[in-house]
């Protein structure tokens, strides 16, 4: 059986609808897994793929989507479905008319909302990915020790297997002993958190109700989401002033996001090289001239 042949049968299952691929478009863009929009019976649906051994980072993202649907917030696409078929991975996300302008406001009352969501302690039930670097998420009573041992260690570990500097890996290693201090006064709730809010994971229906997708979700400081939508820019100041109206942030937010910036600048270092070591460095200096 084909491929879609066989993820037709898979959608069938899932959906309890008679459903047969007609058409197949590639949708470029993605530099972890390949895309498709697929349509059939007057339905679509957008489909990933990976190789067959990527399959739990379909499972991950799948239940992450989930959680941050049961909030009722702000909306995510739909698993539909996934597993392997003919040999890959695959992952069946609703289709979802986007396009649209704005949603910028919204997402940020709406972000506030999820947020509010909480558990007893930092982590997840299950690890997950970031980009397609393992992310470990292991629970933690204490916010400052899961990120020392499961963000900036982690990452600091295999920057080392990757070749990187003295001064990234020292620098680190120092930083890692002082976060207490970038948290005296401040103790974090564990937030339900998106954990991947670039610009490219955020987007607006035709209708204008914003969308986000592409999570590596777990319970954190809902700052590291905050400071994440700063790294590659994309989202509006409306959206900050609605985040900051339905739920202020800390005075001491400003130092701490280049902190949780850190982690995905050494993340982009050990997935592809290149300039990203300078300015994980620039951050390491930074952040140690601060405290």
């Amino acid at each position: 059986m084909s491929f879609w042949s066989e993820i037709s049968r898979h959608i069938e299952a899932a959906t309890g609808h008679p459903f047969s691929v007609e058409t197949t478009q590639g949708i470029g863009g993605g530099c972890i897994n390949s895309a498709w929009r697929v349509r059939g019976d007057g339905v679509g649906y957008f489909v990933k793929t990976n190789a067959a051994e990527k399959l739990e980072m379909f499972e991950a993202e799948a239940e992450g989507l989930m959680a941050i649907a049961a909030t009722n917030t702000v909306q995510v696409p739909n698993p539909i479905c996934w597993g392997v078929a003919a040999g890959q991975a695959y992952l069946v996300l609703e289709e979802l008319a986007l396009g649209g302008r704005g949603g910028g406001e919204a997402l940020g009352r709406q972000l506030a909302a999820m947020h509010r969501h909480t558990a007893e302690r930092f982590g997840w039930h299950r690890d997950n990915t970031i980009g397609s670097t393992q992310q470990p998420n292991g629970w933690d009573d204490d916010w400052i020790r899961f990120w020392q041992e499961k963000r900036l260690g982690f990452q600091l570990e295999l920057a080392a297997r990757n070749g990187a500097s003295r001064a990234l890996l020292s620098g680190g290693e120092t930083l890692t002993t002082r976060l207490p201090e970038l948290f005296a006064d401040y103790r974090p709730e564990p937030s339900l958190l998106h954990g991947d809010l670039w610009g490219g994971n955020f987007a607006a229906r035709r209708d204008g109700e914003p969308v986000i997708f592409d999570p590596a979700t777990y319970y954190g400081d809902r700052e590291a989401d905050l400071a994440m939508t700063e790294l590659f820019g994309g989202f509006s100041s409306a959206f900050y002033r609605a985040y900051e109206a339905a739920w202020p942030l800390d005075a001491g937010c400003s130092r701490r996001k280049t902190l949780y910036n850190l982690y995905h600048i050494i993340n982009h270092f050990n997935l592809f090289g290149g300039g990203y070591l300078a300015q994980a460095e620039g951050m390491v200096r930074r952040l140690l001239q601060s405290i």
